[in-house]
């Protein structure tokens, strides 16, 4: 794993498609395994929230619990659509997603977000993952993107156990 890894950020650093048709593959795998160890994890973290909280900030000006996991799931659609072309299923309201906090609503989208990933990902070929794109101004190889959406991702968890723990519920996973 640590040669994969290595060689995929080298690969990455470099700006070259150097890294093998099947190391991308398996890079791709072991960023999966982490988006879906994340995603089990956010939607056990959204069920467990009452939903009484999902209107809930810690100060003014800061996100509210329901919509950072709006945030989550609109991410999860734009980093495909945006960064991949791999557009968000037309019933999905981007511009407005953020704004939703009730629980069931919340929950549905962030599953599906999570399945949208899921299933497009692993519709990838090895050559579409060392495909270049663009992911915030910078020529980057389509992995890098997946990269980014569970970097994006793991960050809102960290947020969204903070949120749970102050609002008195312990995250499912921890006991």
């Amino acid at each position: 794993m640590k040669r994969t890894l290595g060689a995929a950020a080298l690969t990455w650093m470099l700006g070259t498609s150097a890294v093998s048709a099947q190391s991308e593959a398996t890079f791709r795998d072991q960023i999966m395994g982490h988006f879906q160890q994340s995603s089990a994890k956010f939607t056990m973290l959204a069920e467990a929230m009452p939903a009484s909280a999902y209107a809930w900030s810690p100060g003014a000006g800061v996100m509210e619990v329901g919509q950072v996991y709006m945030h989550v799931a609109r991410y999860n659609f734009m980093y495909l659509q945006d960064n991949l072309g791999i557009p968000a299923p037309a019933d999905v309201d981007l511009a407005t997603m953020e704004t939703i906090r009730d629980k069931a609503e919340v929950q549905k989208l962030l599953i599906r977000s999570i399945e949208h990933v899921k299933r497009a990902t692993l519709d990838m070929s090895a050559t579409e993952l060392g495909e270049t794109t663009t992911l915030y101004g910078q020529t980057v190889p389509a992995w890098a993107v997946l990269m980014q959406l569970v970097a994006h991702m793991n960050e809102h968890l960290g947020q969204s156990i903070a949120y749970a723990r102050m609002n008195g519920v312990v995250p499912p996973w921890s006991g």
